[in-house]
C-alpha cells in the first residue's frame, strides 16, 4: 500500500493487542448478571461503541441497569488492564514511526474511549505520534458505516482517496469501503472466523505490521 497521505488506524485488534480483555470482561459480565454470553456477543457489540454495546445489552437481556451503569461496570473491569497490561502489536510501533518519519498524517478512529485507551498509548510511548484522535460518540453511526473514518479524515485535512483505513474487524473494513477508502485488514485472533471475508473486501490483508516495514 502506497502513495497515501493519511493513514487511519482502529485500536482494539489492530494496533493494540487488546482483545483478550474485552472478551474477558464480556465473560465476568454476564457471569455477574448470570447470564449465557452468545458466541455472536462480541461480534456484535464491536463496532457499536460503548453507549450502543450498552443500549444493546440492555435491550437484548433485559437489564435494569441504565447504559452508564452498565458502560461503568464494563470501564471498571478494563480500566486497570488497559494501564498495565496491554501492548502494541508488535511492529506496529516501528511502523507508525516509519509512517511519521515519511510525513504521513496518524489518525485513530476508534470504538473505544480515550480514558481507556490513552494510558496504554502512552506507556507504549505511542501517543506522541497521532496527529488527531476519533472515537465513535462523534458521529451517528457505529463502524459498519464509513462516518467515523470521514470524520478522522476530515481532521487531517486529507481526501478520502489519499487515505488508507487500518482494521482489525469485517464492519470496520465494510464501512471504511463504503466510504470509498483504501483498506489493509489485519489479522486478530477475535476476527479469525471472518478472515476470508474480510481478506475478500480489503485491499491489503496482513498478519504482521512486520510486512509492511
Amino acid at each position: 500500500m502506497k502513495n497515501f497521505k493519511c493513514a487511519i488506524f482502529d485500536l482494539d485488534g489492530t494496533l493494540l493487542d487488546s482483545s483478550y480483555v474485552w472478551n474477558q470482561v464480556d465473560a465476568d459480565f454476564f457471569a455477574n448478571h448470570n447470564l449465557v454470553m452468545p458466541a455472536s456477543y462480541p461480534k456484535i457489540i464491536s463496532p457499536l461503541g460503548a453507549e450502543g454495546a450498552a443500549l444493546y445489552t440492555i435491550k437484548e437481556f433485559n437489564l435494569k441497569e441504565t447504559p452508564q451503569q452498565v458502560m461503568a461496570q464494563w470501564h471498571h473491569m478494563a480500566q486497570e488492564k488497559f494501564a498495565n497490561e496491554v501492548l502494541v502489536k508488535p511492529y506496529a510501533k516501528e511502523y507508525l514511526e516509519k509512517l511519521k518519519k515519511n510525513g504521513v498524517c496518524l489518525a485513530i478512529a476508534t470504538a473505544s474511549s480515550e480514558d481507556i485507551f490513552m494510558p496504554t498509548l502512552e506507556r507504549n510511548e505511542v501517543a506522541y505520534l497521532f496527529d488527531s484522535i476519533t472515537v465513535i460518540k462523534e458521529v451517528k453511526r457505529g463502524k459498519g458505516f464509513p462516518d467515523i473514518y470521514l470524520k478522522a479524515a476530515e481532521k487531517c485535512g486529507f481526501p478520502v482517496l489519499e487515505c488508507v483505513v487500518f482494521e482489525d474487524i469485517y464492519e470496520g473494513i465494510r464501512g471504511a469501503k463504503a466510504g470509498g477508502f483504501r483498506t489493509v485488514a489485519i489479522y486478530d485472533k477475535s476476527s479469525a472466523d471472518d478472515e476470508e471475508i474480510i481478506r475478500s473486501l480489503s485491499d491489503e490483508y496482513i498478519y504482521s505490521f512486520s510486512e509492511l516495514l
